[in-house]
């Protein structure tokens, strides 16, 4: 530094002729050398002052192009220029150079040294951490909670709690208040009451409910007011729910219409809950007029049909086409397959919208079947009102396809009212309209051919069926119908079949599968079928089926079955008198006798268990009983002579012998040739000591046999003294046993002649003994 020091400082100023040019680069100046000529960044160059080139520089740190006064040429003899800049300010202004390495420029610039860590052990680093906690197992309570595991839930929110008390407590304790996060305590709690909610415990849910609106801290805690509603709802306290529902909807600015939308229609439900659809109907009336959505239009017609209001149920179904959101969008969006493969239809977007329009024609169309027959006195006029108002719908929405499925359900309520000819027209009319409607309407015309027993007409609606779709379900199942009516049972379970590899759970299928199987004697395999068709639907009727098809194998679980059946339709005399039966079958004749005798009070018409009845009080010897259901038989079949021939039968039993002999004159000249009436008028006669006319009575028992010998009477008198009495008759449902009457009253004395008659009236009379009567039970 010293020697440039010692330059000298008006050297610049000399001619180029008597000097060095000093502009050349080897005679630049040190500090610029060191900048350009030494490797350094021209940017990070010392910036120009006196002691360098005294040419104006540019903002690179170079010289510029006017050189000398007034931007002439370096001509003539130089002078130094006076400086016009502030002292300490120059033309390039100052590098950037936060390092300090300016004063190297020969050092290369290595990396940036690492950031400091901070301590993980610092306080805030540890509530910082257990915050996340908290917030994971807030997530995943609700996780458990979407899964239906509301017991892990519950827990789950339980020790989030917890964990932000402690977090609290903590920050409290550091002097860090201004760090506690209100939103993270507020849902902690609200979690908290959801999931006792969701688990059933209100009690607890509505604490945390109550202790959170109390808080002050909680500023949007007034909306909780809808779930304590919810929660009073569920515990079918309806007015106190709608008195929370109104309190929120008092709070709720008017702004927030959606959510007032939504306490208007649980207001609404909990009036429908109480009956009172006229309030009902009002604050639905409300959402539809503001939204038109579809559910509380739907719900108004349901209040409006409870209440009768034919033309508000009318004005109602017009306002739910009119509101639709898919009116404008039709076919476009929403119908058969683009053109235009490229475009992406299958997004997100058009499954939500067409889930939506999905759930809207099913809503418009059931409430369409609802209202239709009472529209209207006559039940037709209704349907083609609201077909009409459909077909309007549809110029907007042409592959909605509402209106033929009106008229199809239209067809199908024909069958109602015995119409079958109206339905069958009615549907054959679809045979000109498109495939997928021509293929249903062929599907339920086999059904009712089916139902007729036009077994050819059918089949070929079902074979049409098929043609359009082999993949339809219920067409399959209409063809393996007409092979099971054919008894070609192989050939329907293999139809059935094929209806379960196209729709696993089709109830009807499996029914049917049920019934073959039990038809070729596969009870295992029947009762299976039968017992996975109660998981989808447990109905009576399946529960029968497997309780006859246990009964067939002979389980002993039978009883249990048909107990079980009984607790559904205990009044069905059928399933009563089953589970009489399989009492007697065991030997509990007092368990047998209750059940015979309910089956007995709700149809008083059944032959086998009057049979069964009359038997019984026969062996206990109550005739008076017996004579009354005996009685009744012979009214329900009066040609059947075995009823009569009881009656008398219980009135020579208990001592009556007026009254019996006189019965069995009666039979007899109803029924002359009945031997068995004969011999019980000459055992009469006997034991009376009418001797005159039991030979009579005799001359014809033999004339009778004698007829009957020869094939007068086919019938046979064994069997009629049998049926005669009852005693030993036939099971209710099960088998016929052996004839006891004739046993117990049949005269086997010698043969009565003038000769001997005195013989014959002093032979002890036949006792009559009930010993050997055994009801038919089994």
């Amino acid at each position: 530094m010293s020697q440039f020091f010692d330059e000298d400082v008006y050297a610049a100023f000399e001619s180029p002729g008597s000097t060095k040019d000093v502009w050349s680069p080897h005679h630049a100046n040190p500090l610029l050398n060191g900048a350009t000529h030494g490797g350094g960044n021209a940017l990070m160059a010392a910036p120009p002052s006196q002691w360098g080139a005294t040419g104006m520089g540019t903002t690179w740190g170079l010289p510029g192009s006017r050189l000398g006064t007034m931007g002439g040429g370096l001509t003539g003899a130089l002078r130094p220029m006076t400086s016009n800049r502030a002292v300490g300010f120059s033309a390039t202004g100052s590098n950037f150079d936060p390092a300090g390495q300016g004063g190297n420029m020969n050092l290369a610039l290595g990396p940036a040294p690492p950031l400091k860590k901070r301590s993980e052990s610092s306080p805030e680093e540890l509530c910082i951490e257990l915050e996340k906690q908290v917030n994971k197992l807030i997530e995943e309570s609700a996780m458990l909670a979407l899964q239906k595991d509301y017991g892990g839930a519950l827990e789950k929110a339980k020790t989030s709690v917890k964990k932000e008390k402690q977090l609290r407590a903590q920050r409290e304790q550091l002097g860090l208040v201004d760090q506690i996060n209100t939103d993270l305590t507020w849902g902690v709690n609200f979690n908290l009451a959801v999931q006792y909610q969701n688990h059933g415990l209100y009690t607890d849910a509505f604490s945390t409910y109550n202790m959170m609106i109390m808080k002050p801290q909680f500023a949007q805690a007034g909306c909780l007011r809808v779930n304590i509603g919810n929660i009073y709802a569920a515990e079918k306290k309806y007015l106190m729910a709608i008195k929370m529902y109104r309190l929120t909807l008092d709070d709720t600015k008017t702004s927030s219409k959606e959510l007032r939308y939504k306490i208007f229609r649980n207001i609404a439900n909990c009036f429908v809950k109480m009956g009172q659809y006229r309030d009902a109907a009002n604050s639905y009336e409300t959402i539809l007029e503001g939204n038109g959505d579809v559910d509380a239009g739907f719900n108004l017609i349901i209040c409006y049909y409870a209440l009768g209001e034919v033309e508000k149920m009318k004005r109602t179904f017009s306002k739910i086409l009119n509101s639709s959101p898919f009116r404008a969008e039709g076919e476009e969006d929403f119908g058969e397959k683009e053109e235009n493969d490229d475009v992406l239809v299958d997004d997100a977007l058009h499954k939500e919208m067409k889930e939506r329009r999905t759930k809207y024609l099913k809503k418009v169309i059931t409430a369409a079947r609802l209202i239709a027959p009472v529209l209207d006195e006559d039940w037709r006029v209704g349907y083609d009102y609201l077909i009409d108002q459909l077909r309007q719908y549809e110029m907007f929405d042409s592959s909605s396809h509402m209106s033929s499925e009106l008229e199809m359900c239209k067809c199908l309520n024909y069958l109602k009212h015995k119409r079958y000819q109206d339905a069958i027209s009615g549907l054959r009319a679809f045979e000109k309209k498109d495939r997928e409607l021509r293929a249903r309407a062929a599907t339920n015309l086999a059904y009712l051919y089916f139902l007729e027993g036009d077994y050819e007409n059918g089949e070929k609606y079902s074979d049409m069926s098929l043609e359009a779709n082999q993949y339809n379900a219920k067409a399959l199942v209409n063809k393996g119908n007409f092979f099971f009516v054919r008894e070609d049972y192989e050939k329907s379970k293999e139809y059935y079949n094929k209806a379960l590899s196209v729709e696993s759970d089709n109830m009807e299928a499996i029914y049917n599968l049920g019934l073959t199987a039990k038809r070729l004697g596969l009870y295992d395999e029947a009762i299976k079928m039968f017992k996975r068709v109660q998981m989808l639907v447990d109905s009576s009727e399946v529960v029968y089926q497997i309780a006859d098809v246990t009964d067939l194998i002979g389980y002993p679980d039978a009883l249990e079955w048909f107990k079980r059946l009984n607790g559904r339709v205990s009044m069905d005399p059928n399933v009563l008198a089953r589970i009489g039966s399989l009492y007697a079958r065991e030997g509990d004749e007092t368990q047998a006798f209750h059940f015979y005798l309910e089956a007995y009070r709700y149809y008083q018409v059944n032959i086998d268990v009057i049979l069964w009845l009359g038997a019984y009080f026969v062996k206990n010897e109550v005739y008076d009983k017996a004579t009354q259901f005996f009685q009744r038989a012979s009214e329900i079949q009066p040609q059947e002579v075995k009823w009569h021939l009881m009656v008398a039968s219980c009135h020579r039993r208990r001592g009556d012998a007026v009254q019996a002999k006189r019965l069995y004159e009666v039979i007899h000249r109803k029924y002359p040739d009945n031997v068995e009436c004969l011999k019980y008028l000459v055992q009469l006669c006997k034991d009376a000591g009418l001797v005159d006319e039991a030979n009579e009575w005799f001359k014809r028992m033999k004339e009778a046999e004698c007829r009957e010998r020869n094939g007068a009477d086919s019938e046979d008198g064994a069997e009629k003294e049998g049926a005669a009495d009852g005693e030993g008759g036939a099971t209710a449902g099960r088998r016929a046993g052996g004839s006891a009457m004739s046993t117990l009253d049949t005269a086997n004395g010698p043969s009565i002649t003038d000769g001997d008659v005195k013989k014959v009236v002093r032979q002890k009379p036949m006792e009559d003994s009930d010993d050997d009567i055994e009801l038919p039970g089994v």
